[in-house]
C-alpha cells in the first residue's frame, strides 16, 4: 500500500514509518519542511491551509497523527494553538482526501482519550458519553473535523490514544529523571485511573486499523490493562529499582502547571479498547510491568 502520515516526526510516527516500510509498505510523509531534520515528502501549511495534494495521487490510506504538543502550560495562546493544530489540521487533511481521485479507502484520524473528562472508577468503552472541559471540547471538534473525509464515503477512524509509554518522549520521558533518583511518588493521592500504551503497541495497533476494513468510526487504542495512579507509579519504580516515597499533592500540580496538569495528571478516565480486542487484535504488552520493562530497555527508540 501506499500510506501518507502526517505527524512522522512526533512520539509515534518514526517508529511506524520504520513498521509499515519492513512491512513492504510505500510511506510518504507529510510536513512543513524547512529546518534541518528530514524533507517531508509533501509539504503542507496549516497556519495558511495549503497542502500539495497532487503529490498525494494514488495514495490507499492517510494516517493523520499531527497536532501541537498539550503537555505545556496551558496559556490562552497554546490553547489557541492545540485546537486550531487539531481541528484545522484535521479538517484540511479530510477536504485534501475527499477530493482524490481516486479517493484513499482509509483516513486514521488520531484522537485522544481525554475526550471522555474526568470520570472517576467509570470504566470506559467506545459507546461511553463523552466529557466536558478543555480537552473534551478541544476532541469532539477534532474528530468531527474529520467529516470532509467521511461524507465523501472513506472509511474513517479515530483511534482515542492513552498515554504512549516510551523513554524517549511524551509522560514517561519526564518523568524518567525523577524516578531515576528515587524523588517519583504518587499524585494527587493517586487514585486516578490512568490509561497508558506500550508505544510498540500504539505502532502496531493504527498498522492494524489501516488493514481491517471492519473497523470505523471510534476505537479506543489503550491497553486493556488501565491501572492507577499509585500502581503506575510503584510498576515504574520497580522496573528502575528506585524506591518511590514522594507523594505530590493535588494542589502542587495546579501551581505548577496550571489548567493542563489538573486535565491531564491529576484527573483521570479508565479506557477500554472494546472495539480492537473484538476485532482481534492482541497487545504485546498488556500489562504494565511487562510494558515499562520493554519501553525503558537500551536500545528501544
Amino acid at each position: 500500500m501506499r500510506i501518507a502520515i502526517t505527524g512522522a516526526s512526533g512520539l509515534v510516527g518514526p517508529p511506524l514509518v520504520e513498521w509499515l516500510t519492513a512491512a513492504g509498505h510505500t510511506v510518504l510523509t507529510v510536513g512543513r519542511g524547512g529546518g534541518s531534520g528530514a524533507k517531508p515528502d509533501v509539504r503542507w501549511s496549516i497556519e495558511d491551509g495549503s497542502i500539495e495534494g497532487d503529490k498525494l495521487s494514488g495514495v490507499d490510506a492517510v494516517i493523520h497523527l499531527a497536532g501541537a504538543n498539550i503537555s505545556e502550560r496551558w496559556t490562552d495562546e497554546h490553547k489557541r494553538r492545540i485546537r486550531e493544530s487539531r481541528v484545522k489540521g484535521t479538517d484540511l487533511i479530510a477536504r485534501t482526501v475527499a477530493a482524490l481521485r481516486p479517493r484513499p479507502a482509509i483516513l486514521v484520524s488520531m484522537s485522544a482519550v481525554g475526550i471522555y473528562g474526568n470520570r472517576g472508577d467509570e470504566a470506559l468503552d467506545e459507546t461511553s458519553r463523552l466529557g466536558a472541559g478543555f480537552m473534551p471540547d478541544v476532541a469532539r471538534a477534532w474528530e468531527a473535523a474529520a467529516d470532509p473525509a467521511r461524507d465523501a464515503g472513506v472509511r474513517v477512524v479515530h483511534p482515542r490514544m492513552g498515554v504512549v509509554l516510551n523513554r524517549h518522549g511524551g509522560a514517561l520521558e519526564r518523568m524518567l529523571p525523577f524516578f531515576s533518583l528515587g524523588l517519583g511518588g504518587s499524585v494527587a493521592g493517586g487514585r486516578q485511573w490512568m490509561s497508558w500504551v506500550a508505544r510498540t503497541d500504539a505502532v502496531r495497533g493504527l498498522q492494524f486499523l489501516v488493514e481491517h476494513p471492519q473497523l470505523s468510526g471510534v476505537v479506543n487504542l489503550t491497553s486493556p490493562e488501565p491501572v492507577r495512579n499509585a500502581d503506575f507509579t510503584r510498576h515504574f519504580a520497580a522496573a528502575l529499582h528506585r524506591p518511590a516515597l514522594a507523594v505530590v499533592p493535588g494542589f502542587v500540580i495546579r501551581v505548577l502547571y496550571g489548567e493542563m496538569g489538573m486535565e491531564t495528571v491529576v484527573r483521570g478516565q479508565r479506557v477500554l479498547p472494546q472495539a480492537l480486542l473484538a476485532a482481534g487484535f492482541v497487545f504485546s504488552y498488556p500489562e504494565l510491568g511487562s510494558a515499562l520493562r520493554h519501553e525503558l530497555a537500551d536500545g528501544n527508540g
